[in-house]
């Protein structure tokens, strides 16, 4: 089973299994926002539902903060589509801006 972990002095959450890491999520967070830049998982560990696992993970994280989120990674921004009970981290004004 893999962990996911905020890494802030890398700014990016990692999706980890055995001490390796299969992928992470970059992000920039500033004031009380957070906002995801790119996503990726390392090719040889596709297919196993790794990505989405990383950014729900680092999704309800940011609601825990109470911060605000930015989907400028294309991965999160259809993560969010795909899950609508997330829509609500995007600042309304700024949903039209990502299509949600």
């Amino acid at each position: 089973m893999a962990d996911v972990v905020d890494v802030p002095e890398r700014n990016r959450y990692e999706i980890r299994e055995d001490g390796t890491t299969l992928g992470y999520a970059e992000y920039k967070r500033e004031g009380s926002g957070i906002s995801f830049l790119h996503t990726i998982v390392e090719p040889e560990y596709g297919g196993r539902g790794l990505a989405g696992q990383l950014i729900r993970f680092a999704l309800d994280d940011a609601r825990s903060r109470e911060e605000t989120v930015l989907p400028y990674c294309p991965f999160v921004k259809a993560f969010i589509k795909k899950h609508p009970d997330y829509v609500d981290l995007v600042p309304e004004r700024q949903r039209g801006r990502f299509d949600l």
